[in-house]
């Protein structure tokens, strides 16, 4: 009975640790197809363009996936979503600036669970 208990404990445990969702791809883009991967993938960005960033999972379970937009070393934007999925999936990130992003080279850093699972770099050009 002690081992059944403790066998229960550790799979409760796991599943609220995110179960056996994983991270299998990283995509950049300009636009999104209706279930949120990209519609046309690019890492060359116009400064009035929306960069759209979209993290691929499979499993099932939940997890917090994250984005860190960077320009210079700086983070400009990191926002964050709780998610819960059975099979594949996508979750959508985006970041946008009304006055035009400058001219140079940003970092994308994906998070799951608040660790590091990918980083992309893109480029704003004229």
């Amino acid at each position: 009975m002690t081992r059944l208990l403790a066998l229960c404990a550790l799979m409760l445990s796991v599943a609220a640790c995110g179960g056996n969702v994983t991270v299998t791809n990283i995509q950049t883009g300009k636009s999104l197809n209706s279930d949120n991967s990209i519609g046309t993938l690019t890492t060359a960005f116009m400064p009035n363009d929306t960069i759209y960033v979209s993290v691929l999972t499979d499993g099932t379970g939940s997890a917090t996936l994250g984005a860190k937009f960077s320009y210079l070393g700086r983070v400009i934007s990191e926002p964050k979503k709780t998610v819960r999925y059975k099979g594949a999936a996508a979750t959508e990130f985006h970041i946008d600036y009304s006055g035009g992003f400058p001219v140079g080279e940003y970092d994308i850093e994906v998070l799951f669970n608040g660790q590091s699972a990918g980083m992309r770099k893109v480029r704003v050009g004229q």
